[in-house]
């Protein structure tokens, strides 16, 4: 039996549904699924309004030849946005990469991360960064073998964020 082909494609606002549950999943996997606050109308509005937020790409399974051409399973998706680099100019930022765990060790996410390097260097990009949690190995090991470099390693950052309440503060509101 043939496989099925996977197609990496920007997302369109109808997918926002399938997107939510993607991020839902990517908590629970890194045990944060507390801190999901988001919304379906909120990606819809965020990323697909007149001035989106973000971009995002997602995976989708496409049937087998000869199998019944139903709807596209979406399995990973790749959210991303462009940021400014003092030294370097134009970046662009994955924030999120996920494949449904029964579809790892496909490369539907170096898809994904090569599509992303694709879009960046379309638009000027000379970095590609992303933040990853500690305790994954698989996808620090994935970055690497793709040619990312670990700058908590080689230059020693850390990655630091204010939260609502602390920018309220800080805003003095």
């Amino acid at each position: 039996m043939a496989m099925a082909s996977v197609r990496i494609r920007q997302a369109e606002e109808g997918d926002c549904g399938n997107i939510l549950k993607l991020i839902r999943e990517l908590a629970e996997y890194e045990k944060l699924s507390d801190q999901v606050k988001i919304s379906e109308e909120a990606l819809r509005a965020d990323g697909f309004g007149e001035n989106p937020f973000y971009c995002c790409l997602v995976a989708e399974l496409l049937p087998a030849p000869g199998e019944p051409q139903g709807p596209c399973v979406v399995v990973g998706y790749g959210l991303y946005y462009f940021t400014y680099s003092t030294w370097k100019g134009r970046n662009v930022y994955l924030e999120d990469i996920y494949v449904k765990p029964e579809y790892r060790g496909q490369g539907i996410g170096s898809k994904i991360i090569k599509k992303v390097a694709e879009v960046g260097l379309e638009r000027g990009c000379s970095q590609l960064r992303l933040t990853v949690l500690d305790w994954n190995k698989g996808a620090m090991d994935l970055y690497k073998a793709l040619g990312a470099r670990d700058l908590t390693e080689a230059e020693g950052w850390h990655s630091f964020r204010f939260e609502e309440e602390a920018m309220r503060e800080l805003a003095g509101k």
